[in-house]
C-alpha cells in the first residue's frame, strides 16, 4: 500500500473512533477539517520509512506512530492559525479552522488532536506495552517542554532568539519525533535516530523560511510574507537568501550522514535525498550549489 495511503486509512480509522453519538458533531468536523485533506504528511511518511529500515514487525505500532505524530503537526497547525498568533486565513488550500469553525472550536479541536494522539498510541500499541512507553514519552517531549513545539510556539515571544534552536524547537522537534518513533515502534534502539529527524526538521524550517520569501499563496496552500510581517526570526533575514539556501543543503547532508546502521539504512539514505531534493523552491534553485 502507498505510504499516504496507508496514513490517511489510519487517520480516519483514529477520528471514526472518537465520532460516535456523543460527540459534538461540529467539534468533530473542525477536527476533519484540520486533518483532510493533509498536506505532504511528511513526519508520518518519515516515521513509516524509518519502521520500515528498521526491520517492521509490527504494523499497527508503526501505524500509531505515524498517526500520533500526525495529529500533533495537525494541531499545531491549527493553534498557530490562530488569531493570537499568526492570525492565518487559509491552511492547506481551506480556511484555516477558525475561519471556518469559529476560534472556540479551533481551540477544542486542536487540544482534542494532542489528546487523540495519546490514546491513539495506548489503545493500539497495548500489545507492546514497552514500546507503548517509549512512543508516548517521544511524543511527548516532542511537543513540552524543554524544547518542544510549544517552546517553539514560546521562543516568539521572547525578545532575542537564536535561530537554530528556534528552528529545533518549532520544526526539529517533530521530526525527530518522527524518527525516533519509527524506530520504537519497529523496536528498534531509538536514540541515535533523533539527530536524523532533527536535522532534517531544522531543514524543513529553513526552507519554509525560503518559501515564505519566495513561493505563492496558491502554491503553499497558506499565506505567504507573514514572518516578515509578523517580525519572526526567520533564516533568510538572518543569513540572507545564499546563505540560507547553504545552511539548507549542509542540514540535508547531515542527515543522510546520521541514519544509523539498521537493515533499510541505504534505502533510507536515497529516500532522504529524493524528498531532500523537494525542500528548495524552485524560485531559488539559483543559489543551490
Amino acid at each position: 500500500m502507498d505510504p499516504r495511503e496507508r496514513i490517511d486509512q489510519a487517520l480516519e480509522a483514529a477520528l471514526v473512533r472518537q465520532g460516535d453519538a456523543g460527540t459534538p458533531p461540529r467539534l468533530m468536523a473542525a477536527m476533519r477539517h484540520a486533518v483532510f485533506p493533509g498536506g505532504g504528511r511528511m513526519r508520518p511518511r518519515l516515521a513509516l520509512a524509518v519502521a520500515a529500515a528498521c526491520g517492521e514487525d509490527l504494523p499497527a505500532a508503526s501505524d500509531a506512530a505515524a498517526v500520533a505524530v500526525e495529529l500533533m503537526h495537525c494541531a499545531s497547525l491549527v493553534h498557530d492559525d490562530l488569531p493570537c498568533f499568526d492570525d492565518a486565513e487559509t491552511r492547506r488550500g481551506q480556511p484555516a479552522v477558525h475561519r471556518a469553525f469559529g476560534e472556540p472550536l479551533a481551540v477544542l479541536a486542536g487540544d482534542a488532536l494532542i489528546l487523540l494522539a495519546f490514546q491513539v498510541l495506548a489503545r493500539d500499541v497495548a500489545v507492546a506495552p514497552d514500546r507503548m512507553g517509549r512512543l508516548i514519552t517521544i511524543t511527548a517531549d516532542a511537543v513540552g517542554l524543554p524544547s518542544g513545539i510549544i517552546a517553539g510556539q514560546g521562543w516568539e515571544s521572547e525578545p532575542e532568539v537564536d535561530l537554530s534552536q528556534y528552528h529545533q524547537a518549532k520544526t526539529g522537534a517533530l521530526f525527530a519525533a518522527a524518527t525516533m518513533a519509527g524506530a520504537a515502534a519497529a523496536g528498534h534502539p531509538h536514540a541515535a535516530w533523533g539527530a536524523v529527524g532533527a536535522r532534517l526538521g531544522e531543514a524543513y524550517q529553513v526552507a519554509d523560511d525560503l518559501r515564505d520569501l519566495a513561493a505563492k499563496a496558491e502554491d503553499l496552500g497558506k499565506p505567504v510574507g507573514r514572518d516578515a510581517e509578523l517580525g519572526r526570526p526567520n533564516a533568510p533575514e538572518a543569513l540572507g537568501i545564499p546563505g540560507a539556501v547553504k545552511r539548507l543543503e549542509g542540514l540535508l547532508a547531515a542527515a543522510a550522514e546520521a541514519v544509523p546502521a539498521c537493515p533499510g539504512e541505504e534505502m533510507l539514505k536515497g529516500l532522504i535525498k529524493t524528498e531532500a531534493s523537494r525542500f528548495l523552491p524552485k524560485e531559488l534553485a539559483r543559489y543551490a550549489a
